[in-house]
């Protein structure tokens, strides 16, 4: 039993006081530690939501631009099938070129609006082959407008006759009375 207390004597309290204040000190360090990186984590989880509300956000956008190009394309040719009152020249041009692209004269005689101002009632006379004028007609059917044809009238006015007393290329008339039922005043 003396060897215990021999050892007990020898035994430094300094030392082992030193190791209590650094136990202490590091269990300090480790918690203050522990709960700045609980805050970080936290913060760091806030940040990330946020950045994926972000990101969700700029997908949205960029799926509502892609809409909006397809609806633009759509809306594009909704408004190409419509005529409206301010823009009857846009019209008149179509059938014009229509014509043009026939190889007929076109000469618009008279345009006008409908009682109810709904339907634009349009007269067009045309100079040229008969072919050509069937033709005229077959694009008019078929335009991108919707047309109603009212009356038609076609007729041969110019007459070459050879000495074997054949038609030689024969030019005719025609006079379509057009009402554009999609029409917007």
């Amino acid at each position: 039993m003396q060897n215990n207390s021999y050892n007990f004597k020898k035994f430094k309290k300094i030392p082992f006081l030193f190791s209590i204040i650094f136990l202490g000190f590091s269990c300090f360090v480790f918690i203050f530690l522990y709960k700045e990186i609980n805050k970080n984590q936290v913060v760091s989880e806030k940040m990330q939501i946020e950045w994926q509300d972000e990101s969700d956000r700029r997908d949205e956008i960029k799926s509502l631009e892609r809409s909006i190009k397809t609806i633009k394309e759509d809306r594009i040719l909704l408004e190409s099938h419509f005529a409206q009152s301010s823009d009857v020249v846009k019209f008149l041009d179509t059938i014009e070129k229509l014509a043009f692209a026939v190889e007929i004269k076109p000469e618009v005689v008279s345009v006008d609006i409908v009682k109810d101002k709904s339907i634009l009632l349009v007269v067009i006379r045309t100079f040229g082959s008969f072919e050509s004028i069937y033709k005229f007609l077959k694009l008019l059917e078929n335009s991108s407008y919707e047309l109603e044809f009212s009356s038609f009238e076609m007729a041969r006015t110019n007459i070459q006759i050879d000495s074997n007393k054949k038609v030689i290329n024969p030019e005719w008339s025609a006079t379509f009375k057009i009402q554009l039922l999609s029409f917007i005043l």
